[in-house]
């Protein structure tokens, strides 16, 4: 992921920031999970290895491990998100997105949907439906809702400074949603995103 570069001006009131990057771009999920192997292999290699791939299909691992997984190994390509659903329509059989979507989780929805918004800076519109179908399967998943509303944020970006602030920070503040997601991952989100705040307020 790149640095982080804020200039920020307090004027009469008004807070002026010029921010590089992007929500996607700049939020180190990776490394709240920095010590897990895994996410360790992934920041030591450029391609989906077997072993890799397993972990994102398998259903028995934490869905907030395989987010770190995908945040420390992508970078602005799509080839992982064509490894990735490669990979899954051998498996599993897929004859469409449309039946990967009907038969799969929200949480091996939201990893594909997050390796194609990594891949592909400019968010398209299907990329952030693709993500609320996770959400609508995994709707009290902290992870899956932060993610949605990171690729949301994404897609806003450039346009509406004050909503990539809102978008994150409502889920943040849902104290309903299940707890599936450290703190140093967390924070490593917002550490960014406030950046936004000045905007909201």
């Amino acid at each position: 992921m790149r640095t982080i570069i804020l200039l920020t001006v307090f004027l009469g009131g008004f807070c002026f920031s010029v921010l590089a990057d992007s929500p996607l771009s700049s939020t180190d999920i990776h490394l709240g999970y920095k010590n897990e192997p895994i996410v360790e292999e992934a920041l030591n290699i450029f391609y989906l290895s077997k072993n890799i791939l397993e972990y994102l299909e398998s259903p028995q691992n934490p869905i907030a491990i395989k987010i770190a997984v995908i945040n420390a190994i992508s970078n602005g390509t799509m080839r992982y998100t064509e490894n990735f659903y490669e990979y899954l329509q051998k498996k599993n059989g897929y004859e469409s997105m449309d039946d990967f979507i009907a038969r799969s989780s929200g949480e091996l929805i939201i990893c594909m949907a997050y390796f194609e918004a990594l891949g592909n800076y400019f968010v398209a519109d299907n990329t952030v439906l693709l993500a609320n179908h996770a959400k609508a399967k995994s709707p009290q998943s902290y992870t899956v809702n932060i993610i949605c509303a990171l690729i949301e944020a994404e897609k806003a970006f450039g346009s509406n400074s004050c909503e990539v602030y809102n978008l994150v920070n409502r889920v943040r503040e849902n104290e309903t949603l299940t707890d599936d997601m450290n703190e140093e991952a967390k924070a490593a989100i917002f550490e960014y995103i406030d950046l936004y705040e000045c905007f909201y307020n």
